[in-house]
């Protein structure tokens, strides 16, 4: 099993209320492929800088660190591609050591 990092942006344009469930939902879809998830973030609602549909111009960004089977996260993008929740997503594979930050002196 390796650890990934999985960026979402959620499309609830017209059920801004219903982030808790859509959350929920993605980390089923984890769940669903055998993933384990570890934690979960909610990010503010942004806006794009390129706006790719005109009915859809900003997002519910949620960063995601489960772990999985390699071949689990092709499963996992099939699963969501038919999702109208999830406008995207993007995977990448998530450092075992936490990130340290350094304090820059001025």
């Amino acid at each position: 099993m390796k650890r990934y990092e999985g960026l979402f942006i959620l499309n609830l344009a017209g059920k801004e209320e219903g982030l808790k469930e859509a959350v929920d939902r993605v980390a089923a879809e984890i769940s669903a492929v055998g993933g384990k998830v570890e934690t979960i973030q909610k990010m503010d609602k942004k806006a794009f800088a390129r706006v790719a549909d005109r009915r859809i111009n900003s997002g519910h960004y949620v960063n995601v660190i489960f772990e999985a089977k390699p071949s689990a996260i092709l499963d996992l993008q099939k699963r969501i591609q038919h999702s109208e929740e999830i406008f995207r997503a993007l995977f990448t594979e998530a450092s075992d050591t936490p990130a340290v930050v350094v304090p820059v002196e001025a």
